[in-house]
């Protein structure tokens, strides 16, 4: 989750959050500025790209709804880290994030819990047991998350690592016992800092113990809560499980807490001595999994000896369930040798790995997709052959963002529009969104609009100017793209784009050219080269094009510095054009796509991840739809992409690239870009030279409409109206209602100065966890 801070402010009323965020009368009471206290404020740092602000959403959700549900993370004491540009590149720099405290959180040491790594595992009559091992422990701190307008607060509770006592002070008897004080931060490093890799797999040592870290400390709380005779009680009571699927439901979210599952038939099998069939049967029952991405560089793969090493006794539990899992598909399969290879959880060959994908499949009674086509794909691709097996559990759950963050605080203005024309209701039910179809046509309400969205320009047309020293047109159009840089998201072709659109100004600079802000964000992975080499390119194109007077006012690019959630809620409200360009059918879903397209942005796009359902609700004539679909791809997978066939056929596209090769943006180092260039004619997985020309042709028509200020802004009304399906209340009614089995509750808490009727005290029953 990210910037969890602000989910803790007081709910308030529509007309109260105008206030706090641009009337003065709200500053007068302390003489503070309420935004120059949210600059103040750091972003939470938890979150890496769309997963951890998809949880964050997700918890807003679940509190809004009355659900009795928690988020369970690690408290990294850095997160990903703050993006510097020097001279046109990335620099990291630490994320501090804690260094002033944080007020929203409390420590919670009388849940304290201990976490053990490495050691051995003894097998005697009485069953195994794990021992030797280090052992780390795992200090709780709790967030409220409050609901909205519910007087509901539910708990995300992050774990911190702290060294035991007695760590390492073996050491002492050998008289070093300065090193072994000092060894203490090795198991406190575990919580130390997160890793930036989105999309991507990094398999080190420290990222599994912080995965096993996270669950093992989280499976304890919640048999802790489980066995609690009563609410309140500290006493350990219950011992019968055969009820735990019906009070606790864990959803995984991605692979990385994947090893709960050989935890969980740990603690059944081990130390609560029940039968293996039981274990596994409430196991399987109490897990779901939910699948993120589709690229095969993003699944997670452990290597066996790691596992080995670091949790000896969870590599047997594994091999266990390998073992019945094979057992099973080889009676169903005779002589299918092939098969058991694909469905394995232990992938052979070289490194011997574990494929936690798979062990997340095997082990859970739903798996979804995220998004209509990614949960396709998933069913007839990735995971064909398990979804042959056991097509009832596969299941296509579309993200959401939550309203409350993405219009209500980010963009007062709008939400206030709209509780004008439609009630404050949609808040809390967005699907009324629908009810502004009424109001396309209404002359006042287009201005409106138009006029808000132009108050959000110019404000952050003046932030730019702060922050970049570029004197930005404000009634020229936004055209953004802000998210992880990757290949797959194509910020590359946006660039060949730029670079069109710049040739064609000095070709005839008193052709009509409708002026354009290109506004690109975002963090490349620090291990990722070309992520990192896109980045500079971009910035040596806004170099050239933003200081060439014959382009003047026409065109300006900005890569923004540190792309965060607190730099999106000034963005996207100011965007005109959003660009979600990925190549069809990598994208899992993409929430961004969402905010843009709430806060009255249209949206330039393929026909992937949630685009497609976006075009469905608004009709497609209402987006900018362009390039290949996912069977475009796969057939031109088939046949062979050859790069060089477009770079000789588009001449516009053949300069652009001559320009990038030949050093036209880097004249210091003209073979600067090389690698970028190679990439994109022999290495390309993403074919970017494949969609370049319907890409260009659609930001023409782009252009066109942007003239039609009006006939813009019809369009704007008719995708805000369609925004509903979109919100992630309708995400998590979803999951509640077909995974978790728990009902949501409108049942409005009355706040601590009210008394409450003794029938109205009671705890709600299913947990989800």
């Amino acid at each position: 989750p990210a910037r969890e801070c602000q989910e803790c402010l007081p709910s308030a009323g529509l007309g109260i959050l105008r206030v706090s965020s641009s009337s003065p009368s709200s500053h007068l009471q302390l003489g503070l500025d309420m935004e120059e206290l949210e600059e103040i404020e750091e972003d939470a740092g938890l979150g890496n790209g769309g997963l951890g602000r998809l949880a964050a959403c997700f918890l807003d959700s679940m509190a809004t709804l009355g659900l009795a549900a928690y988020g369970y993370g690690i408290r990294y004491e850095y997160g990903i880290f703050n993006q510097k540009i020097r001279d046109g590149w990335q620099v990291e720099e630490a994320d501090d994030w804690l260094r002033h405290g944080n007020p929203w959180e409390k420590a919670r040491p009388e849940y304290m819990l201990p976490v053990h790594f490495y050691g051995r595992v003894e097998h005697s009559a009485s069953g195994a047991k794990w021992i030797d091992t280090q052992v780390v422990l795992a200090l709780p701190y709790d967030t409220p998350v409050p609901g909205y307008m519910n007087n509901t607060v539910n708990t995300m509770r992050l774990w911190s690592a702290r060294a035991p006592n007695d760590f390492n002070l073996r050491d002492f008897n050998v008289g070093d016992y300065i090193q072994a004080v000092l060894d203490r931060n090795l198991a406190e490093n575990i919580s130390r800092v997160l890793y930036p890799n989105d999309n991507f797999f990094e398999g080190k040592e420290l990222r599994l113990k912080q995965e096993y870290f996270v669950v093992a400390a989280t499976l304890q709380d919640i048999i802790r809560r489980f066995k609690a005779s009563k609410f309140g009680s500290t006493d350990s009571v219950r011992t019968v499980f055969d009820s735990f699927p019906d009070q606790v439901a864990i959803q995984l979210n991605d692979t990385h807490p994947a090893m709960a599952i050989p935890e969980l038939m740990r603690i059944f099998v081990d130390i609560e001595k029940l039968p293996w069939d039981q274990a596994w049967d409430i196991t399987r029952k109490t897990f779901a999994y939910t699948n993120h991405t589709v690229l095969p560089e993003a699944l997670e793969r452990w290597p066996v000896d790691l596992v080995e090493k670091l949790l000896p006794r969870h590599l047997q539990i594994i091999y266990e369930i390998n073992q019945r899992h094979l057992d099973h598909i080889a009676s169903l399969f005779p002589n299918d040798t092939d098969r058991l290879r694909r469905m394995s959880l232990i992938e052979e060959g070289g490194t011997k790995r574990i494929n936690m994908a798979h062990l997340c499949i095997v082990g859970s009674h739903a798996v979804n997709g995220v998004a209509k086509i990614h949960s396709e794909i998933v069913k007839t691709q990735v995971f064909e052959d398990f979804a042959e097996l056991e097509p009832e559990k596969f299941q296509n759950k579309t993200n959401g963002i939550t309203p409350r963050r993405w219009l209500l605080l980010c963009n007062p203005g709008l939400a206030e529009l709209i509780a004008e024309k439609i009630g404050e209701d949609y808040v809390r039910d967005l699907s009324q969104l629908t009810k502004l179809h009424e109001f396309v046509d209404d002359d006042l309400f287009i201005r409106e609009v138009a006029k808000v969205k132009q108050e959000n320009k110019v404000k952050f047309a003046h932030y730019l100017e702060k922050e970049y020293k570029v004197k930005i047109n404000p009634s020229s159009m936004f055209d953004v793209h802000v998210k992880r840089i990757h290949e797959y998201k194509r910020q590359l072709m946006n660039c060949l784009h730029i670079i069109t659109m710049y040739n064609r100004i000095r070709r005839d600079p008193t052709k009509l050219f409708v002026p354009r802000t290109v506004i690109i964000g975002g963090k490349a992975a620090p291990g990722y080269h070309m992520a990192k080499m896109i980045i500079k390119l971009i910035n040596a194109v806004a170099q050239v094009v933003n200081n060439d007077p014959t382009v003047g006012s026409k065109l300006k690019v900005i890569f923004l510095e540190n792309y965060r959630v607190s730099l999106a809620e000034k963005v996207i409200p100011a965007t005109d054009l959003s660009e979600q360009i990925s190549t069809a059918g990598t994208e899992a879903s993409g929430t961004g796509n969402m905010k843009f397209m709430l806060n009255g942005a249209l949206t330039i796009g393929t026909m992937d991840g949630a685009n497609v359902e976006m075009a469905e609700e608004a009709g497609e004539e209402n987006l900018f739809i362009f390039g290949m679909r996912v069977e475009d791809v796969m057939e031109l997978d088939r046949k062979g992409y050859n790069a060089q066939h477009y770079y000789d056929r588009l001449p516009e596209l053949k300069q652009a690239v001559d320009q990038i090769r030949s050093g036209f943006f880097s004249p210091k180092d003209p073979n600067l870009f090389n690698d970028v260039v190679n990439m994109l004619f022999h290495h390309d997985r993403f074919k970017v030279f494949a969609d370049y020309e319907a890409y260009v042709k659609c930001q023409e028509k782009v252009s066109e409409l942007y003239l039609n200020s009006k006939a813009w802004t019809k369009m704007v009304i008719r995708n805000i109206a369609a925004a509903g399906k979109f919100s992630s209340d309708r995400t998590i009614k979803e999951y509640a209602r077909d995974i978790w089995h728990v009902e949501p509750s409108d049942l409005k808490i009355p706040p601590p100065n009210e008394p409450r009727d003794a029938g109205q005290d009671k705890t709600p029953n299913g947990t989800a966890a």
